[in-house]
């Protein structure tokens, strides 16, 4: 087998169909999108779920369940094997030294949990808003303390005023 001998498989390559390009050409005139209509128009395209005016398959099925996205709050997680390694024995560690060190990232206010995975031997003074039970022995056994943040609550939205 030579290189001038390669050739694609059958039908894998086409040829353009080229419209719009008189009427002996078999596609002019309305170059294959038939006459008038929204698929004739240009930069008609409907959306998937489409299904002709009916109503469509996703709406006629019941809503379900409940998405708690909004109000959930999310902690990111610092492993005592991360304070091991990135920390001195007797350092203070809270959420700005966790950012500076690289462990807590995320734009605007991070919430930080203490979890237990890992050994730590370095006595500190570990400051987050949340620890998890194994974490915190782990830190006490050491010889250091825990000191839990408050956890901003959610911000109501703003409340319409009341009508006099």
């Amino acid at each position: 087998m030579r290189l001038h001998d390669l050739k694609p498989n059958p039908g894998a390559k086409h040829r353009r169909k080229r419209v719009g390009r008189g009427h002996g050409s078999s596609r002019g005139k309305t170059s294959t999108r038939g006459h008038k209509g929204q698929g004739s128009r240009a930069g008609s395209s409907t959306r998937a779920t489409f299904e002709g005016g009916q109503m469509p398959y996703i709406r006629r099925l019941p809503k379900r369940g409940f998405n708690n996205a909004r109000f959930r709050t999310e902690y990111v997680p610092v492993n005592l094997a991360d304070l091991e390694n990135h920390f001195e024995d007797g350092a203070t560690v809270d959420v700005c030294t966790l950012k500076t060190a690289g462990l807590a990232n995320g734009g605007g206010k991070v919430l930080v949990k203490i979890l237990g995975n890992g050994k730590l031997t370095k006595k500190l003074t570990v400051t987050a808003h949340k620890f998890s039970g194994a974490a915190q022995k782990a830190i006490e056994a050491a010889g250091g303390t825990c000191q839990a943040l408050n956890v901003p609550k959610p911000t109501p939205e703003a409340e319409a005023p009341a009508a006099e």
